[in-house]
């Protein structure tokens, strides 16, 4: 099994697809494949691994959804109430209609966003590098886009009224902040006490320590040559709020060790995270007509591609759920999602099976690295 796989990885970073890559799987009983190519930093001899420290972006949003659920469990939070219920000064947030000019125009939304609109993504909220008009808006305010890590990037309109239509974006920023509020703990010291030391996760962190730093991997990007060049581009190390959209910094196998306690109903080798009544509730469509969208074109070609996830897609809680089998790869209702430095990982409860695989570039999602995405998937479930 695992020379086929290792030749997937091995094919992509040989081609240029992808600067480096490590891939990861496990059953119910633990880890199954653990697999790398490729150097830590393009041009160097230190090779990646399953314990490279990764910006794990947007599959913080998963973590911080765990957070919010244990509270939900807990008496403390109401999926079902206002944001603003938590967090007065999301009554301040307006739609942006449009603009005059350079100048927006905005007016109050409809209806209150609850806190489930935000586990969701329906509240209305985007993020700039999949919406033109959040782009217009930063540059017409001045405001920052969400990577900064400044409390500014909390002014951000809405882009439709709640629970409309899908739109994914800030959502899990605000979600962190209705946590924090709730448990009276800063998110990354609630998600420390509740979720990755009763783990063992001992690698995942908002803030990396100079010796996380020094196993990272920088992000990368193609020069026009069409080689891969590290930069410096990172996130705030010194951020005005921990975001539960993109904060955390994490290795292959401490995620895995998050994955598998998804795998097992919230429970891992005797520690409970989570009920499994609420585990399975993250696993169904929690949108209900609405769909995740087929296609989303990209604002920002420098961040992301288009993505074409195509038809069929819903929203659990913090996951995306496809409806129907993937031929030879994941079976219907399988929970995943990705970070925005290419990181991607899926839970399928109903083979029994977790995989994530990883890399550090940009832009998001290039068609060469969603092939060998779709390469190592595929591998893995034709050697069980």
């Amino acid at each position: 099994m695992s020379s086929q796989i290792d030749q997937v990885l091995k094919d992509a970073v040989d081609a240029g697809a992808v600067p480096n890559a490590v891939a990861i799987a496990a059953d119910r009983n633990g880890v199954i494949y653990e697999g790398a190519a490729g150097p830590r930093e393009a041009g160097g001899t230190d090779p990646v691994g399953p314990d490279t420290h990764f910006r794990i972006m947007s599959m913080t949003k998963m973590v911080a959804t765990v957070a919010a659920l244990q509270e939900m469990e807990r008496g403390n939070l109401d999926l079902d109430a206002p944001i603003d219920t938590y967090c007065p000064d999301f009554a301040d947030v307006q739609v942006l209609e449009g603009f005059e000019g350079d100048k927006p125009t905005l007016r109050p939304p409809a209806s209150r966003a609850t806190v489930k609109q935000l586990v969701t993504h329906t509240s209305g909220l985007g993020y700039w590098f999949w919406n033109e008009n959040l782009v217009r808006w930063e540059a017409a305010t001045g405001t920052p886009n969400v990577l900064s890590g400044q409390n500014v990037i909390f002014t951000a309109p809405l882009v439709a009224d709640p629970g409309t239509t899908y739109i994914y974006g800030i959502n899990t920023d605000w979600l962190g902040r209705v946590v924090e509020a709730v448990s009276g703990r800063t998110l990354d010291v609630y998600i420390k006490e509740n979720i990755t030391a009763p783990l063992g996760m001992n690698e995942t962190a908002f803030i990396m320590s100079p010796q996380q730093r020094a196993n990272s991997v920088p992000v990368h990007v193609k020069g026009e040559d069409g080689t891969w060049a590290a930069t410096d581009i990172d996130l705030n190390q010194q951020p005005e709020y921990f975001a539960g959209g993109h904060g955390l910094h994490s290795t292959p196998r401490d995620y895995l060790t998050f994955q598998r306690m998804l795998l097992n109903n919230g429970t891992l080798d005797g520690t409970q995270i989570l009920r499994s009544d609420t585990v399975d509730a993250a696993f169904t469509n929690q949108v209900g007509d609405l769909d995740f969208p087929a296609e989303i074109p990209t604002a920002d070609p420098a961040s992301t591609h288009a993505l074409n996830m195509g038809p069929g897609y819903k929203w659990g809680y913090g996951l995306l759920l496809n409806t129907a089998d993937i031929p030879g790869m994941r079976r219907a209702g399988s929970g995943a999602w990705a970070g925005l430095c290419n990181t991607h990982f899926w839970v399928d409860r109903t083979t029994g099976i977790t995989g994530a695989i990883y890399s550090q570039f940009l832009p998001f999602v290039p068609q060469e690295a969603l092939d060998m995405y779709a390469n190592f998937e595929r591998a893995l479930y034709a050697s069980l």
